[in-house]
Order: C-alpha cells, then sequence, then structure tokens
C-alpha cells in the first residue's frame, strides 16, 4: 500500500490516495457554481488527484457560511455541478461534494473583504440556527437554539441535498461535522447545552450527526461512498475529545461510513492548536486502528515523501490536500514522479511530464 495504490470504497475505484479537500472559494451568487468552480475544481482532475470534493456546500440558504458559498439547497443547483462533475470525471477524479450547515457561524464576510459576521446590508442574515442560544463569540449574532421541527428541518435539508448530488452525478458525499459548524456544534458540549433528547450525554449530543447520516444513506446508493469529515478534538478543556470521536467513528461505520476525514477544532475561538506537518494523522492513526473505519489525514501535508508515509505507514488511508495544492495543482504528478510511480498525464500537458 503506498500514495499511488488504488482504493476502492464501495463500488468506486480511486486512482491513487490523494483528495482535493473542500476549500471555500466565495464565488457564488445565490448558491450557484460558475466558470470559476469549474476551471478551480476541473484543475485538479487534470493534476491527477484522484478524489474533487467541492467546498462547503450548503444545504440551506441560512446554513452558507457566506452570502457567497455554494449550495445544494434547490434543483436548479444541479445543471452547472453536473457540468463540473463531467468533466472532472472524464480527466480520472472521482467528483463529490461536502454537504454541509454552518449554524451559529453562518452570515459571514469573504476573508479578501475582512471576515467576521455580516448584517443584511451585506447580504447576510439573521435567525442562524444552533443547537443553544450561544454565538460563537462576543461579536457574532445569538442564534436561535433549535426546535424539535427545526431539527428535524435540518435533516430532511441534508437528505434532499444528497438526492441532488446524485441528479448531479456525484459519487461521493462528505458531510461536515467537523470546524465548529452545525453538526459539530450539536456534538460539542462547548456550544451544546441543551437538556433535551440532543444535548447533555454523548449519547444525545451524536443523535443529530446519526440522524443526518441515516438519512442520507437512505437516498445515497449503496454503491456509492460516504464520508464524514469530523473535528476529533476541541483542544479545549471540557469540549469534544478523541476518545469521544472513536465513540462516534464506531457507530458511524455501523451506519455505512465508508472514511472519516480527521481534522480539528472550530467550534470556539482562539484555540491553541499545536500546528506542525501532517498533525492530524495520529488522529487518523488512532481511529483507524480502534475502529476499523478507513480514514484520512489533513493538514499541512506538502512533500511526496510525507504522504507516502502515512499511507505506508497505516496511518490513513487517504490524504487529503487543500493549501498545497492551490500552489501547486498538478501536485499528484509531481509526486508520482519523486516517487517513482506512474500517473497519467493529459495528452496535452505530456510534453511536459518529466522524463
Amino acid at each position: 500500500m503506498h500514495l499511488f495504490s488504488p482504493l476502492a470504497l464501495r463500488d468506486v475505484t480511486l486512482r491513487n490516495r490523494i483528495v482535493v479537500s473542500p476549500m471555500c472559494q466565495y464565488s457564488s451568487d445565490d448558491g450557484f457554481a460558475n466558470d470559476w468552480h469549474l476551471v478551480h475544481l476541473g484543475q485538479f482532475a487534470v493534476g491527477g488527484a484522484a478524489m474533487v470534493i467541492t467546498e462547503a456546500t450548503a444545504v440551506t440558504a441560512q446554513g452558507r457560511i457566506s452570502p457567497q458559498d455554494l449550495g445544494l439547497w434547490k434543483d436548479e443547483h444541479i445543471d452547472m455541478l453536473a457540468r463540473i462533475g463531467r468533466f472532472v470525471e472524464a480527466h480520472g477524479a472521482v467528483f463529490g461534494t461536502q454537504l454541509a450547515h454552518a449554524g451559529r457561524k453562518a452570515s459571514t464576510g469573504r476573508p479578501w473583504e475582512g471576515g467576521g459576521p455580516v448584517g443584511v446590508d451585506r447580504g447576510g442574515w439573521t435567525h442562524l440556527a444552533a443547537p443553544s442560544a450561544l454565538p460563537f463569540d462576543t461579536h457574532y449574532q445569538t442564534p436561535d437554539a433549535l426546535d424539535q421541527p427545526g431539527i428535524a428541518r435540518v435533516v430532511a435539508s441534508f437528505r434532499a441535498s444528497a438526492e441532488r448530488a446524485l441528479a448531479a452525478g456525484m459519487r461521493v458525499i462528505e458531510l461536515h461535522a467537523a470546524h465548529g459548524y452545525l453538526l459539530h456544534q450539536f456534538l460539542s458540549p462547548l456550544s451544546n447545552v441543551r437538556t433535551d433528547r440532543y444535548g447533555g450525554s454523548f449519547e444525545n449530543r451524536v443523535r443529530l450527526t446519526l440522524e443526518v447520516v441515516t438519512a442520507v444513506r437512505e437516498v445515497w446508493p449503496e454503491r456509492l461512498p460516504l464520508l464524514v469529515r469530523l473535528s476529533v478534538t476541541d483542544w479545549r478543556d471540557g469540549g469534544w475529545t478523541p476518545d469521544e470521536s472513536v465513540a462516534l467513528v464506531g457507530r458511524l461505520g455501523a451506519l455505512g461510513v465508508d472514511a472519516v476525514d480527521c481534522s480539528s477544532a472550530g467550534v470556539v475561538p482562539r484555540v491553541e492548536i499545536p500546528v506542525g506537518p501532517g498533525y492530524h494523522a495520529a488522529f487518523a492513526a488512532r481511529i483507524r486502528r480502534e475502529t476499523g473505519v478507513r480514514t484520512c489525514a489533513v493538514g499541512l501535508i506538502t512533500d511526496s515523501a510525507q504522504a507516502d508515509t502515512i499511507v505506508r505507514s497505516e496511518q490513513a488511508d487517504l490524504v487529503v490536500m487543500a493549501r498545497e495544492l492551490l500552489r501547486r495543482p498538478h501536485w499528484p504528478l509531481q509526486a508520482a514522479h519523486e516517487l517513482g510511480r506512474e500517473a497519467p498525464w493529459a495528452p496535452q500537458y505530456e510534453r511536459a511530464k518529466p522524463k
């Protein structure tokens, strides 16, 4: 097993172990994909990645991180995503989406415009949804605590968006339960102080994530893989822990989740994270070892030998890359050359292949 070994996930075979991480582009109008997304995502397929996943794609308009986020909350979003998928798949990669709801971290500005919460005057909105009426930070809106019908609508929205992903020809879905967004907000005691069946105990806090997975699996074909991105730890006393992540992943595997994308943090601000090359790989290794569920490692993976070692040493089954692929969209082709492996070049670029 190495970085360029194929990997079968249900009936989908990846040509190698390199995954393009969901990366917000803040470039949509009313949730629609456009030519920017076609070029942005398409370049990674030409560059040799095995799986190309869209940015966090909102299941409701209210659930967008920013007013410019991609969406799959209505049928009209399908056509352009299908066009992008045809290009990605034609160049040998598997196309998928990350379905997300931002919860109390919704209605924020684009990073190059200052980020932070934005009001209605800048395209934002009010009445953010969350497990509890606790703002993310002092200058953020205080969200509305979801009632039982509201929670049911969230589950239904994930399910409906999964059906649209299928209609768009996607072959993988990742559910976003990390980085302080809605599902993570329910998991963490730092953001969830409910006293009903969705709060308090571990069993209650994981309930919404399990319900979303179940609802999506009901409409997502058995032949296609389902992933979950998880913040394995909050890096804060009293928060979500690696032990809880292991326990949750065991349940996710039993419900039909094929791999867990292991990240961390995001549910509260100003957290000290021991960042370093491949700093989530140890979490991926532990979850893989203790649950038997495949894992993905993400976080400062930039070097071909480093990525290959993560796979060879069975820390993770897949490496998920973000910023390094923005810098070098053809990184997989260069990595194959450095590691003495074969990777298919587009014929238009064949003349540039290293000898």
